[in-house]
């Protein structure tokens, strides 16, 4: 019998990343789609940690199912760590990858400090409200115009000294191994046995009740 985690979020990318990385353990991954519609969570925390326990929670309350929700972002040195929190919605609230990375490439473009990390915060929350937290970070340096079509968002600007590609440049399995997020997940993986314990531990419990004449 496989646990069923939902994912908060209805983006398809990183649905496939976490399926693709936790495909050996006895989980189950939906998301946002495979449920009817539920209220938009506002992010509004200040910091990642706050994004992502609130939309875990959220979901996990709505849906009484557990959830996983991460908060991810580019933090840019020249940029005083913006866009950070703002990341997914740098050029707007209904921006797209390509409206943001237009706007980084502006914002930088006589900036002569590129280094850039990814930091990723993951939440793992039952519908009680109690959570666990994984977090991850990864250093680049920021291009001056996309390479690669992988990934989503800002991995067409993110180069990866190591590997000497950009994100977008990396297969799915690469990225995983390197990525802000692919080291969270690592985390998260290595306690999977614990985290399902935890889940049993801490979902609610409904008592049933006879039926009376």
């Amino acid at each position: 019998m496989k646990q069923i985690l939902v994912l908060a979020t209805t983006n398809q990318g990183k649905t496939r990343e976490l399926q693709n990385i936790l495909k050996d353990h006895p989980i189950e991954i939906k998301n946002l789609s495979d449920f009817g519609p539920i209220p938009d969570v506002v992010e509004d925390g200040k910091t990642f940690d706050d994004n992502a326990y609130k939309k875990a929670a959220f979901t996990a309350r709505v849906l009484g199912y557990p959830a996983l929700a991460d908060d991810s972002g580019l933090c840019v040195d020249a940029l005083d760590g913006a866009p950070g929190v703002y990341s997914a919605r740098y050029a707007g609230e209904n921006a797209t990858d390509a409206d943001n990375v237009a706007k980084l490439l502006q914002e930088m473009k006589d900036k002569k400090n590129r280094k850039a990390s990814f930091q990723c915060v993951i939440s793992i929350a039952v519908p009680t409200g109690a959570a666990l937290t994984y977090e991850g970070r990864c250093d680049g340096i920021l291009t001056r115009e996309p390479a690669g079509n992988n990934g989503f968002g800002y991995d067409p600007l993110f180069f990866f000294p190591e590997l000497n590609k950009t994100f977008a440049q990396l297969s799915m399995e690469e990225k995983a191994q390197v990525s802000h997020r692919g080291k969270a997940l690592k985390e998260v993986t290595q306690e999977m046995d614990k985290i399902l314990d935890w889940i049993d531990i801490n979902m609610p419990r409904f008592e049933q009740v006879p039926c009376k004449d």
